[in-house]
């Protein structure tokens, strides 16, 4: 990580509202994961490696106190016995009472415990409103909402382990936290990642926890990782097959352990007359097949890795996979946390934070393992691939599970190629791998791609691109009423960014526009285009994938604006869609607007039209994914051999394109060889047509609301501002 006493950009430029909204936001999490448990439940301990939900309320309250208000002159505690009593592991900060003691505090009660967290709530308030004074100060804040939130799933896990050990079974929950979003589907496969020299650990200025850093470069022979993590399903099968009974398949510490504690199964399972059962937060519950596994620890999921012929990846791969491909992966941050067979250890040239936190991570760099991604659990805004979590190897209270991975057949010429095109090739070849072939839309937009999307959208068939504009030109004014001075606009999938002109002019007072896009060169173009038009505006451009945001440059300190005009928002699946908005609003922060453009449900001759034109502009638009892959993959693919076709699908309500393979053929890109019969397609676009309700119901997924919806005249389209 950088160093602490750097600016953290994203927060000393926030303004003071801003970061007033998130710490509320944060801080009145587990609160609520609190509320409606009983002052007992709060209070018990089910082993020493778990603390009582109390502790976690007050531990948070006590780290914003001890590293942050302690530190101003003649500071006065809340309560200095609490100091002792809530203290985790900070030798430099004094007594502090041991943590499998943690459930034999009956006093403070709750009611004083939820006290002292409103003391320090309102003591931080009245920090954050007379600002920070050194850029220390800022990092140190910002590290305490993370402290929070990691504390948040600590409090769930812990809950979990003490539900577990009543014979009753009881449920926490009616139905399961997952602050982290709706579990995906299965994808199947695995992508070849090349490896060579790569870089990992975090690099950049918004924040990370120190042991993420510094940004260093490793050396990875080529791998395969598999697309989705190892299911209940597959589990069962290892136990059936003796998994927890055969000592050839286990390191030595971990048979060690399947002996001394009698592990038959993983943490929580119980097998009965019905099969397999396992306890969750919502009480006991059967084992569902194709979930993903929880509560397995290293051991295990070496013992697995070995079962199945493969092995479990290191740090250095899971993080470079995911940098490189993310979107052929399933569940990377929003299920379990991944074993890797990386050891817990500092990164070269690591450095411990300064002052008292300097004890935060560094300390435990022994005998641990690493874990990547994130869990069901997992705050949202929490978890980036570069997070490093930690535990020891024999620990399955938490929620972790495991992702495998093998070693690939180096090739005789080894491929050397960008970012882009390493995750191109990896997406295309996981897309034509599934039954029904299938490659993402954004990997139209190459140079050629964004040139022929622009003259698609001059067509007398494409009316969505002229209707928007014109609601655009009409709606202008009260669009942009809100934004106030110095705002932000931040347009995902910028394109040519024709239509932000007409908000750019309506908005003399913006601050900085933020244009994201896949395609280099068409983004450069644009936004020198718009810097010159707009010599006072402030234009960042960051090419990017907006399906997975980076962090925002923090430019200007009004509002953000978020912009997602031309309907993109209906060619992603119902799930990507909200995940996409519910990470915009992550990166946008509190009181953002959204300002959304939707095509809405018409007749279907028209819909077809639009996307099947007379020129045959939307057939060559198509069919340069076929170019692209010849050109930058080195594939084989025979233009002549497929035709475009676009398809109405009422059942989903949305347009549809493919390639339809005419005739029966093989493909081949690199390595990989794939068969298409007569008339298989791949589908390489679904455009979904919506009602006011629908995205009503899309936003408030994703944690907005509608706070206006205005439809144009027919063919309709129409504009919605979230808030």
């Amino acid at each position: 990580m950088h160093d602490p006493a750097r600016t953290l950009v994203a927060q000393s430029a926030a303004s003071e509202f801003d970061l007033l909204e998130r710490y509320r936001a944060v801080r009145s999490a587990m609160p609520a994961l609190a509320r409606g448990l009983s002052s007992e439940d709060l209070a018990a301990q089910a082993m020493p490696d778990a603390s009582p939900g109390k502790w976690h309320l007050a531990h948070t309250s006590w780290f914003f106190e001890a590293m942050i208000l302690a530190a101003e002159d003649d500071y006065r505690p809340v309560d200095p016995r609490l100091q002792t009593l809530f203290n985790s592991y900070y030798e430099s900060l004094g007594q502090r009472v041991e943590r499998h003691e943690r459930g034999l505090m009956t006093r403070p009660c709750l009611d004083e415990v939820l006290a002292y967290r409103a003391e320090i709530d309102r003591r931080m308030e009245a920090r954050i409103a007379a600002g920070f004074d050194t850029k220390l100060e800022h990092y140190l804040f910002v590290l305490g909402m993370h402290h929070d939130q990691q504390h948040q799933e600590l409090f769930l896990m812990d809950l979990l382990a003490l539900m577990a050990c009543s014979p009753l079974d009881p449920a926490a929950y009616a139905e399961e936290p997952r602050p982290a979003g709706t579990r995906q589907q299965e994808r199947g496969g695995a992508t070849r990642f090349e490896g060579g020299l790569v870089e990992i650990g975090h690099g950049g200025d918004d924040f990370a926890f120190d042991n993420e850093g510094p940004r260093h470069k490793v050396w990875l022979e080529p791998f395969h990782l598999d697309h989705d993590l190892v299911t209940n399903g597959q589990w069962i099968e290892f136990i059936a097959d003796g998994g927890y009974r055969r000592p050839e398949l286990w390191l030595a510490d971990g048979w060690a352990t399947v002996k001394a504690e009698g592990w038959t199964a993983p943490l929580y399972w119980r097998e009965g007359d019905n099969g397999w059962t396992t306890m969750s937060l919502t009480g006991r519950i059967p084992v569902n097949p194709a979930a993903p596994v929880r509560h397995v620890s290293a051991w295990e999921a070496e013992a697995f890795a070995a079962w199945a012929g493969k092995r479990l990846p290191t740090e250095a791969e899971w993080e470079s996979a995911v940098a490189t491909a993310p979107a052929v992966f399933s569940n990377l941050f929003n299920e379990v946390w991944q074993h890797t067979s990386s050891t817990y250890a500092p990164y070269p040239g690591f450095k411990p934070t300064e002052g008292t936190a300097s004890e935060y991570n560094g300390k435990f760099m022994a005998s641990q393992r690493v874990m990547r991604g994130g869990s069901f659990a997992t705050p949202s805004g929490h978890a980036r691939r570069t997070y490093r979590n930690f535990f020891h190897p024999h620990q399955r209270w938490a929620f972790l599970g495991l992702r495998l991975a093998s070693d690939a057949p180096v090739m005789s010429k080894p491929r050397i190629e960008s970012v882009e095109t390493a995750r191109f090739r990896a997406e295309l070849i996981a897309g034509l791998s599934r039954p029904q072939k299938a490659v993402s839309p954004k990997w139209f937009y190459d140079t050629a791609g964004s040139e022929l999307f622009e003259d698609i959208t001059r067509l007398p068939e494409y009316y969505p691109t002229r209707q928007e504009a014109a609601l655009l030109r009409e709606l202008a004014g009260d669009l942009t009423a809100g934004f106030g001075d110095d705002a932000v606009l931040v347009e995902f999938g910028s394109g040519a960014s024709e239509k932000t002109r007409i908000l750019l002019d309506a908005a003399p007072s913006l601050g900085a526009y933020v244009p994201i896009d896949i395609s280099p060169d068409a983004l450069n173009a644009a936004a020198a285009s718009i810097a010159e038009a707009y010599p006072r505006l402030q234009v960042a451009p960051m090419v990017g994938d907006f399906l997975n945001l980076a962090p925002l440059p923090e430019l200007g300190r009004g509002r953000r604006i978020g912009f997602f005009p031309g309907s993109t928002i209906g060619n992603l699946e119902p799930d990507q869609a909200a995940a996409f908005l519910a990470n915009a609003r992550e990166r946008l922060g509190p009181n953002a607007l959204f300002i959304l453009g939707v095509d809405l449900v018409k007749d279907d001759a028209t819909l077809v039209a639009a996307y099947d034109d007379a020129q045959g502009v939307t057939a060559a638009f198509n069919k340069n994914l076929l170019v692209r892959a010849n050109r930058e993959l080195g594939a084989d693919l025979d233009l002549g051999a497929f035709a475009h076709e676009a398809r109405w699908n009422g059942e989903a309500s949305r347009i549809e394109m493919h390639l339809r393979a005419e005739r029966d053929m093989t493909v081949q890109i690199g390595s990989q060889v794939f068969a298409f019969e007569a008339g298989e397609t791949i589908h390489t676009e679904s455009s979904r047509k919506f009602t006011q309700s629908s995205v009503a119901a899309m936003a408030e997924a994703a944690g907005w609301r509608v706070a206006q919806f205005r439809a144009g005249p027919a063919p309709s389209v129409a504009l919605a501002v979230l808030a």
